[in-house]
């Protein structure tokens, strides 16, 4: 797992999608290891952007149809990843609060509000 910690991001009885751990290139949801990807409720899936270190509107229609009440995008290990101004005008005239931040912290987060709101994380693992 190379020289950097496994950070155990984790916290149990919480029901749903649950982050044990993020570092560098990896995440461990509910037991197995996945690439970038989407965190809803009841499930994940593989997350891909149009513009590969940018997230624009159209990156995050899934995550709005679902009608979360918080997104949260993990822009990488580095904060590499640019969210585009649109993206918090969009989803602030749909009522939705937008947390940007660097993975791990975007991981602490989502684990640390998920018991109490409907999000939706939205995470990159490199850069």
């Amino acid at each position: 797992m190379g020289a950097q910690a496994f950070c155990d991001t984790g916290r149990s009885g919480v029901k749903g999608v649950r982050i044990e751990g993020y570092r560098f290139g990896e995440i461990v949801i509910d037991g197995k290891n996945t690439s970038d990807v989407m965190i809803f409720p009841e499930r994940v899936t593989s997350w891909w952007r149009k513009k590969g270190h940018a997230v624009e509107i159209e990156d995050l229609t899934a995550a709005v149809d679902t009608g979360p009440e918080i997104v949260i995008i993990g822009t990488g290990a580095y904060g590499a990843v640019r969210v585009s101004p649109e993206v918090e005008k969009f989803l602030s005239s749909r009522g939705v609060r937008l947390i940007v931040a660097p993975t791990g912290e975007a991981c602490d987060q989502y684990n640390r509000l998920r018991a109490k709101h409907r999000l939706v994380a939205a995470v990159h693992l490199t850069c």
